[in-house]
């Protein structure tokens, strides 16, 4: 029961993931509006990158970032990027349906090597936390980070402002 109900949050957000990942241009990709933050590429990057801890997050009770493969893909093209999330989110998708949910409440732990990040916290916790907030949260920035960049970011929750207003 708890498992579909983060599948259906899972495909939904998904597809709004994917319509602003399909939004982000070429010629936005090396904005950074201040130096110490990401720029839209590394920032759509790391929104791809996430949807490939899935596994480590509902299928293990530690997910340790020392013996995890982190394929970083050429983010010099926003079709790179958007081709790691397809890959990720596929991968993510068949995480939630083989995840056990009588697992849902254990222990999880988030480290690299001996150096522990995150937890120990219930999984469901780092579900909700790590992954969904963590997604939605980053996908904020990267509106903001296009919008400064005069492009247009597709509604998510409803209209965006421009069809809101006409435009």
């Amino acid at each position: 029961m708890i498992k579909q109900g983060l599948l259906g949050e899972f495909l939904h957000e998904a597809e709004n993931t994917r319509k602003l990942l399909n939004m982000v241009p070429d010629s936005a990709l090396d904005y950074r509006p201040q130096p110490h933050l990401w720029s839209v590429a590394e920032l759509a990057s790391h929104i791809a990158a996430i949807y490939g801890w899935y596994s480590g997050t509902f299928n293990v009770d530690e997910f340790d970032f020392a013996t995890y493969h982190y394929e970083r893909e050429d983010f010099s093209k926003a079709a790179n990027i958007v081709r790691k999330f397809e890959e990720n989110v596929a991968k993510a998708q068949k995480a939630i349906e083989d995840s056990d949910e009588s697992t849902y409440f254990n222990d999880w732990i988030l480290k690299a090597g001996g150096q522990i990040f995150i937890g120990p916290m219930p999984k469901m916790s780092a579900i909700r936390g790590f992954l969904y907030n963590h997604l939605y949260h980053h996908r904020g920035e990267l509106v903001a980070h296009l919008r400064a960049t005069g492009n247009k970011v597709p509604g998510l929750y409803g209209p965006a402002y421009e069809a809101s207003q006409g435009k």
